[in-house]
């Protein structure tokens, strides 16, 4: 009997893909002499190099329409895809790419170009965007209904979205941690390309985060943090951002002025890859929420979170419970309330303080 041919229908944000990455080993395990092909936007191609869940990569341009990807997927003969996004779009490109059967989940404007629809999870919380009102009756004291429904139910994590669509074709829905792969000469080639002194103890800083003001623990304090870590445990410091985070590193690149040989400024500078290598190489990561946090984690490098708008209950980095991170929150009553900027006094973040995160990264990083 031939093989059967897989497609999946990646997701389209960093820490998304590295969310979905326990369904793809266990669809590996109920699949493992399958051909399995990842369609993925072009800019997170990468990412499934050497990935054992992961037999090839289709990738596509943001321009590139929903027609010609239909037309490339039909020269492929797939026999089955799995849709893990829950856009219209990405059930519209396996229908048009004519496979045979197609299985997602039931969401609005879909259903028709799915042969298998699949309902949602009994566990899965919903994401509520906070009104300014709730949280100004929360912070004077008064309840909402279900303030905080995910800190109660242990299978809210969004990791446990897509087991759930991989069982839908026999996978086991058995919680994995998030992996990516990263080959050690790939880290070798990250350390002599940027200079890293292979016996300096690197520890990695990441202070930006692209959905929001409201993400971030104020830069003030990570550079206060830096400092004193620095002082205690006698570090040097990989300093992590993309292109829109420049003056941020550059600001906190001349508050630390260690010695040129205890300082890496990166950002910016790195493909995907290199960032998962040079995630590899550090000790820890302190960083916010972001994209950069699930690959830390997802290579195996313990993280410090500060968390304010978010949940590390439904989107925190890898297995939900491992202690080998620091996943800080503050007691503000109206976290998370998933906005972008705070609408009052940002007590989420304001209530973390350096003494806190510093204990912590020194704990998970074993200094």
């Amino acid at each position: 009997m031939t093989p059967p041919r897989i497609l999946i229908r990646g997701v389209n944000w960093l820490g998304d893909a590295v969310m979905t990455t326990p369904a793809l080993l266990r669809l590996r395990e109920k699949f493992p002499d399958a051909h399995v092909t990842l369609l993925t936007p072009e800019k997170l191609a990468d990412l499934w190099l050497h990935h054992p869940a992961v037999d090839s990569v289709l990738m596509f341009a943001p321009e590139e329409s929903v027609w010609k990807i239909g037309r490339e997927l039909r020269a492929q003969a797939f026999d089955l895809a799995l849709v893990l996004p829950n856009s219209p779009r990405s059930a519209l490109e396996v229908w048009w790419g004519r496979v045979p059967r197609r299985v997602g989940y039931a969401a609005k404007w879909r259903r028709f170009f799915l042969t298998q629809t699949v309902p949602p999870r009994a566990g899965a919380v919903k994401m509520h965007k906070r009104s300014v009102g709730e949280i100004r009756k929360l912070v004077r004291g008064g309840e909402t209904q279900n303030p905080k429904p995910e800190t109660r139910n242990p299978a809210a994590h969004h990791l446990h979205q897509y087991l759930h669509l991989a069982s839908a074709l026999g996978a086991n829905p058995a919680p994995l941690a998030p992996r990516l792969d990263v080959a050690e000469p790939e880290v070798e080639r990250l350390r002599q390309k940027f200079g890293l002194d292979p016996q300096r103890t690197w520890l990695g800083l990441n202070a930006g985060a692209e959905y929001g003001p409201a993400k971030r623990w104020p830069i003030e304090r990570f550079i206060a943090a830096a400092k004193e870590i620095q002082r205690r445990a006698n570090c040097g410091w990989i300093l992590f951002g993309g292109g829109n985070d420049t003056a941020l590193t550059a600001q906190i690149e001349s508050a630390l002025r260690p010695p040129p040989s205890a300082l890496r400024n990166l950002t910016g500078q790195t493909s995907l890859r290199e960032l998962c290598a040079a995630l590899k190489l550090c000790r820890v990561l302190l960083t916010n929420d972001t994209g950069p946090m699930h690959v830390a984690a997802a290579v195996g490098t313990p993280v410090v979170v500060p968390f304010g708008s978010t949940s590390p209950e439904l989107t925190g980095p890898g297995l939900p419970g491992e202690a080998r991170h620091f996943l800080l929150k503050s007691d503000a009553p109206c976290a998370p309330c998933f906005l972008r900027e705070c609408p009052i006094d940002f007590r989420c973040m304001n209530g973390l303080g350096v003494e806190r995160v510093v204990a912590a990264v020194l704990q998970a990083a074993r200094l």
